[in-house]
């Protein structure tokens, strides 16, 4: 078992960056594939970004592709998501997660973080 910590979240103006953090607890976090996810007010929640556990392979949505980083550090037993260019459509409370094999469907995540806020807006 594993508990997430999001962290990182904020106010942010539009083209800004900013860096969440996602802490795990454990001896296992080198055992589990990575996600994150977010869901705006009145909308589901969607898949953002996943890696797997070296970090070498990864893959996004195509609303942030090119614009979100994901990474993980697994001797800090942490998951990064590095957002850059940020859009006020990207405005949403972010989610990181534990999966046992790198997916975008948030069914085949077992664990999750509480979530934080992000606020894209001028």
């Amino acid at each position: 078992q594993v508990q997430l910590v999001e962290s990182g979240g904020g106010l942010v103006q539009p083209g800004g960056s900013l860096r969440l953090s996602c802490a795990a607890s454990g001896r296992t976090f080198s055992s589990y594939y990575m996600g994150w996810f977010r869901q705006a007010p009145g909308k589901e929640r969607e898949f953002v970004a996943a890696i797997n556990l070296s970090g070498g392979a990864r893959m996004y949505s195509d609303s942030v592709k090119g614009r979100f980083t994901i990474s993980r550090d697994n001797a800090k037993n942490t998951v990064y998501l590095e957002m850059n260019s940020l859009k006020p459509e990207d405005t949403a409370v972010y989610y990181c997660a534990a999966s046992n094999g790198l997916e975008d469907k948030a069914r085949l995540y077992d664990y999750w973080g509480q979530g934080t806020q992000v606020t894209v807006s001028s």
